[in-house]
């Protein structure tokens, strides 16, 4: 069976198991004082040009601590009506008192400028005071159909969020992939720049588990013990030190997300000579594709895939995902299945 079903089927990397056991028998403070997480902190502040880091479980977790950490109890998140929190984390956020409002998607980015509109046409109701507050708004980058915000699209929606006095915040569970593909224009620096708050993801890039939230101006007062409270600091945090400082070290991170991206392209590579249509034009290492009945049924026997969303036309949205395992041979053989 040849799988394209995650980022996340396989362990980890070797190098990061390799450093977990090396460190296991040192004995260190837990609740992410160890000097693991300190080390992997400093390296990932000096990468952003300053900033607190935090490291957290999951992306789930992560997502739902940064947003009611940011809101006030009165106010709602932002989001694309194809974002993470408002389709796939079963009402996590709203679960925290929060609603989530969606805008249209764009390939799966917010537009500057209808969010602009949205605001307006908010302060502009003389009811307003009687809805949720907008106070956040929450994009993936890349985004779940694996498109990426330009650097002047993100731009637009930093200053469209300090006009309205709106926290961004960017969901980098798979930000390596984003950060490393050849139509990325932007650095990690310049994300740190225009967002309030974002993530580096380490569960679907190489690690075991974890995300590090990176607050570029500073956590909030108190997020430690709302990480507490919520049954989300983990007592032996260096599980998450470990990893990341195994992530940074030698480039490893980036080296891991350009092997997929290559990989990835490959398979596009694949399913566009064979006259396969595409879903979304992905530059990154989710790639959507679109199966009629006859061929998805097929390629399920040999392939593990996620289907996507049904087609009006009888045909299916299907994603194939590379990362860190993907093998060159395993992109061949599907290709000679195609």
């Amino acid at each position: 069976m040849l799988y394209f079903l995650s980022d996340y089927t396989e362990g980890c990397h070797p190098k990061i198991l390799e450093a977990l056991a090396e460190s296991n028998l040192v004995s260190q403070p837990g609740y992410g004082e160890d000097l693991w997480c300190q080390r992997a902190a400093e390296k990932i502040s000096a990468l952003c040009g300053g900033g607190d880091v935090r490291f957290l479980n999951g992306g789930t977790q992560a997502n739902l601590l940064v947003i009611s950490a940011l809101l006030q109890r009165h106010q709602a998140a932002i989001a694309a009506e194809t974002g993470h929190i408002a389709v796939h984390e079963a009402g996590a956020i709203e679960f925290t008192g929060h609603k989530v409002i969606t805008l249209p998607a764009h390939e799966g980015r917010l537009d500057a400028g209808e969010l602009d509109a949205y605001m307006r046409a908010f302060y502009a109701d003389a009811t307003h005071e009687h809805m949720p507050e907008p106070g956040l708004v929450y994009i993936s980058q890349p985004t779940e159909l694996g498109t990426l915000y330009s650097r002047a699209e993100l731009t637009a929606l930093s200053e469209t969020c300090r006009r309205w006095q709106l926290k961004l915040f960017a969901d980098g569970a798979r930000l390596g992939y984003g950060l490393m593909s050849p139509a990325c224009d932007m650095t990690i620096r310049d994300l740190a720049a225009l967002c309030d708050v974002f993530y580096i993801g380490g569960t679907k890039v190489g690690a075991l588990c974890g995300e590090a939230v990176v607050f570029p101006k500073g956590a909030p007062r108190g997020f430690f013990t709302m990480v507490k409270q919520q049954g989300a600091l983990l007592a032996k945090g260096r599980v998450l030190g470990v990893q990341f400082d195994a992530l940074f070290t030698d480039d490893l991170y980036w080296e891991i997300s350009r092997h997929a991206i290559g990989q990835a392209m490959a398979l596009k590579a694949a399913f566009t000579e064979k006259g396969y249509p595409l879903f979304a034009d992905s530059p990154t290492n989710q790639q959507f594709v679109i199966l009629t009945k006859e061929q998805k049924e097929r390629l399920e026997k040999d392939v593990a895939f996620n289907v996507w969303e049904p087609l009006d036309d009888g045909r299916f949205a299907v994603r194939f995902v590379t990362s860190w395992a993907t093998k060159p041979e395993d992109v061949q053989a599907l290709k000679a299945l195609l």
